[in-house]
């Protein structure tokens, strides 16, 4: 499997030579897509199998990061949960501490729309290879269009959570003479963008590619629902959230796993589990690239109050913890982000072996999706059920519950937010769940953000990010100043004018 899947991204690397100057970064030499390459299915998929090395690796030849660690970056260090570590550098010590200006280089985009710009190509190309070569199916073709539809609408999903309203390219660049000078599209119609673009993908979607590693670290059909529950959270779409979360639910195909000393290793270390969706397939072939950032070289360390104040600590009985806190998603004393790096509950990964998986989708973000979902249609009732399942089974301590009725709305809210905590943290939701849960009814929950950000906030700056803060174009990055530079249609975010 390795050995093709090598194969193949040697044919793709020498067929999709492309250089990097346009502010897309995504000009190939003229002609070289069309001409030479998109002849044969085995160029199909090629093509889909590129746009998931791109997601894994950084680019060639570039001072660039890998998809992953922006997505950390995005979801995790305006979040309250992650503190600089020793080799945090300037600007992403900025993010931490709102501090943001366009120059800082975590606001370039440019790895996002490379990778968007792969799944254009394989829409706009791909169907013209079904006329000649016989030997593609049209449902193969299908599928493989589904996979770049959906990725490409994950990425602009989380463009647009990061940076609200941003340029919206759905066709290929194919060469020099392409338009690179794009406006930026309004949040709520890339919402719907990629919406359309996940329903198409769902119709066209692969239930089971028949093995383990493929249904984890490919698109399903169960990826796609699983982020359109995600994306109608966003836009309040409650009941479809929780249409579509019940396509997984439903489909017998993931379940949770019991607290157990294996817990650990089998869910994180390992990968690809029942509670597995849709998985970044690091390997030791193909290393992650969190073993550095967070051990060797570490960037970034949990927040001191992380251990106490989310997953709870037992004073009077120190064995009674959360299967999720110490030496899970942090190691106590040292605040070490461990979940990326630890083989089990007492040793972590070698540095060759360093190939956990990037979780983008488990199945407890699908039952707690659905439970905000019903809480916001006034369903408390079903809502604190699944949030009371959940942490029976990831033996979460008294510490951390709480006793709200069903009628609670607010507290309920707070609730989920507080079990999305324990249960993803440092996997690049927080930011987002804070900001979703605090824009509800146009900004009615503005105090959840604020409170986060006052409890991680140095004292000294306190009042000055609060006072940041309460515009809600500053819960947004600025659209960076090169990109402003090679593209004059952009125009910034007003809160950094």
């Amino acid at each position: 499997m390795h050995t093709r899947i090598t194969h193949i991204l040697a044919i793709l690397l020498a067929a999709l030579s492309l250089s990097c100057d346009s502010y897309l970064d995504l000009r190939p030499e003229n002609g070289t897509v069309r001409q030479e390459f998109w002849q044969t299915k085995e160029d199909v998929q090629a093509a889909v199998v590129g746009i998931y090395s791109a997601m894994l690796n950084t680019p060639p030849s570039e001072n660039d990061l890998t998809l992953a660690e922006y997505i950390f970056m995005y979801g995790e260090l305006r979040g309250g949960m992650v503190a600089p570590g020793a080799f945090t550098s300037n600007d992403q010590s900025d993010i931490i501490t709102t501090n943001i200006l366009p120059s800082n280089s975590i606001t370039t985009w440019s790895q996002f729309y490379r990778i968007i710009n792969y799944c254009n190509t394989v829409i706009d190309l791909a169907p013209g290879v079904l006329e000649i070569d016989p030997t593609i199916e049209s449902s193969e073709l299908n599928n493989y269009i589904s996979e770049a539809l959906a990725i490409r609408a994950y990425l602009y999903f989380t463009l647009a959570r990061s940076f609200k309203d941003v340029p919206l390219k759905l066709d290929a660049t194919l060469s020099d003479g392409d338009n690179f000078q794009l406006p930026a599209t309004p949040q709520d119609q890339i919402f719907a963008q990629v919406l359309t673009d996940l329903n198409e993908a769902e119709r066209l979607s692969v239930e089971d590619y028949g093995n383990v590693p493929e249904n984890k670290g490919r698109i399903t059909k169960y990826a796609i629902n699983a982020m359109q529950a995600d994306v109608h959270l966003w836009m309040e779409n409650y009941q479809e959230a929780i249409v579509a979360a019940d396509k997984v639910i439903n489909s017998g195909q993931f379940e949770l796993i019991d607290a157990s000393p294996q817990w650990f290793n089998i869910v994180f270390a390992q990968g690809n589990s029942t509670e597995s969706i849709f998985e970044l397939q690091y390997m030791p072939e193909n290393r992650n690239p969190f073993y550095q950032i967070f051990l060797q070289q570490p960037q970034y360390l949990a927040a001191p109050p992380v251990l106490e104040e989310v997953f709870g600590v037992d004073f009077d009985d120190p064995e009674n913890k959360d299967v999720r806190g110490e030496r899970a998603s942090l190691v106590p004393g040292t605040n070490e982000i461990y979940k990326f790096t630890g083989l089990n509950e007492n040793q972590r990964k070698a540095l060759q072996e360093s190939d956990t998986h990037w979780f983008v989708y488990r199945y407890a973000d699908v039952l707690l999706m659905k439970a905000e979902a019903l809480n916001e249609l006034g369903n408390g009732e079903e809502a604190i059920a699944i949030i009371e399942n959940l942490r029976e089974t990831r033996e979460a301590i008294d510490q951390t519950q709480e006793f709200v009725t069903p009628e609670d709305q607010d507290n309920i809210r707070l609730y989920i937010l507080a079990e999305r905590a324990r249960e993803f943290a440092f996997e690049g939701k927080r930011w987002f769940d804070v900001l979703r849960n605090a824009r509800k009814n146009n900004y009615e929950n503005l105090d959840i953000l604020l409170g986060v950000a006052l409890r991680s906030a140095p004292a000294s700056q306190q009042q000055s990010i609060l006072a940041k803060l309460r515009d809600p174009n500053s819960h947004y990055l600025p659209i960076n100043t090169f990109e402003l530079f090679t593209n004059k249609a952009l125009t910034q975010n007003p809160f950094y004018n």
